[in-house]
C-alpha cells in the first residue's frame, strides 16, 4: 500500500448524502479529503436543490446509472439541470462497483458539472484511464447497491436523445408499440438528494480503493483504449453522448 492507500486507512473525511428514489433510498458516503473540489461541486448542487426531482435518464445494465442531468416538473419535455463551472478533474480513486463517479464530455477531462453516474460493476480496467481518469467521489453505503440493482433490473426504453436507453417502471414493450403515454409514474425519479451526516469524520471503517492505473495509462491516441471514442469504450461514449444531446419532446402528461 502506497503513502496515499495509508493516509485512506487512517481517516476518511467524508459527508454522507441520500439520494431518495422511487425504488428507495440510497446513502452515499462522499470522499471529501480525497476528492475536495468534485465533492464540493456535487454539493452545491445538492444543497441548491437542483438535484430535485431528477431522473435515472440512462441506464446500462452491467455498466453505470446516470443521473443529475434533467428535471421532471409534471410534464414532458425534461427541463435541464442548471449547470455552473466545470469542476477539475480528480482521477485519485477506482471506478468498482458501488462507487459514485462524475460525467463528463468524450476527449475532455476537466468538463464535469452536474451529471453522476454510480458504477454497477467494477469498471476499473476502462474508466480509471479513459478520458483522464472519471473522478469517483464517493461509495454507496449499506443495502443502497440493492436499491440500484432493482434499478438496473427495470426494462430500457429509446425515447430519443439523452433518454436512449431510459429505464421506466411499469411499462412494457407492448405499451410502446401501442404508443401508450410515458408519465412521471414511469420514470426512476430521484424526488431529492440531502445531506444526512456533515461530519468531518464519517464511516471511518470504509477505505475507498486507490486508481492505481492513471499514472500508467498512455495518452489518449486514435486507435488507443484510452480514448473515449476508441474501441472497446462504447459504453462510455453512449454515456458521454447523454451529456452532449437534446431531450426529445414527448407528449404533454
Amino acid at each position: 500500500m502506497g503513502v496515499l492507500g495509508l493516509i485512506m486507512a487512517s481517516t476518511v473525511q467524508a459527508t454522507v448524502v441520500e439520494v431518495r428514489t422511487a425504488l428507495g433510498n440510497v446513502q452515499i458516503n462522499l470522499f471529501d479529503e480525497e476528492t475536495p473540489e468534485s465533492v464540493e461541486n456535487f454539493l452545491d448542487y445538492v444543497n441548491s436543490g437542483a438535484y430535485a426531482n431528477t431522473v435515472i435518464h440512462r441506464l446500462e445494465p452491467g455498466f453505470v446509472a446516470q443521473s443529475g442531468g434533467f428535471v421532471y416538473n409534471g410534464m414532458f419535455p425534461l427541463d435541464s439541470v442548471p449547470t455552473g463551472t466545470p469542476v477539475i478533474n480528480e482521477p485519485t480513486l477506482s471506478n468498482v462497483r458501488g462507487t459514485i463517479a462524475m460525467a463528463k464530455l468524450a476527449s475532455s477531462p476537466d468538463s464535469a458539472t452536474s451529471q453522476w453516474f454510480i458504477n454497477l460493476s467494477d469498471n476499473s480496467a476502462n474508466l480509471d484511464v479513459q478520458n483522464g481518469g472519471f473522478t469517483v467521489f464517493g461509495q454507496v453505503l449499506g443495502n443502497g447497491m440493492e436499491v440500484l440493482d432493482a434499478i438496473e433490473d427495470l426494462p430500457r426504453f429509446n425515447l430519443g436523445g439523452a433518454a436512449d436507453s431510459i429505464p421506466l417502471q411499469d411499462y412494457t414493450n407492448a405499451d410502446a408499440n401501442n404508443d401508450v403515454e410515458v408519465t412521471g409514474d414511469n420514470l426512476v425519479i430521484i424526488t431529492d438528494v440531502v445531506v444526512t451526516d456533515s461530519a468531518t469524520v464519517t464511516n471511518p471503517d470504509i477505505v475507498p480503493v486507490e486508481n492505481t492505473l492513471i499514472d500508467a495509462a498512455t495518452p489518449d491516441v486514435p486507435g488507443s483504449g484510452n480514448n473515449s471514442s476508441g474501441g472497446g469504450s462504447l459504453g462510455f461514449f453512449l454515456l458521454s453522448l447523454a451529456l452532449v444531446c437534446r431531450w426529445v419532446k414527448f407528449k404533454r402528461s
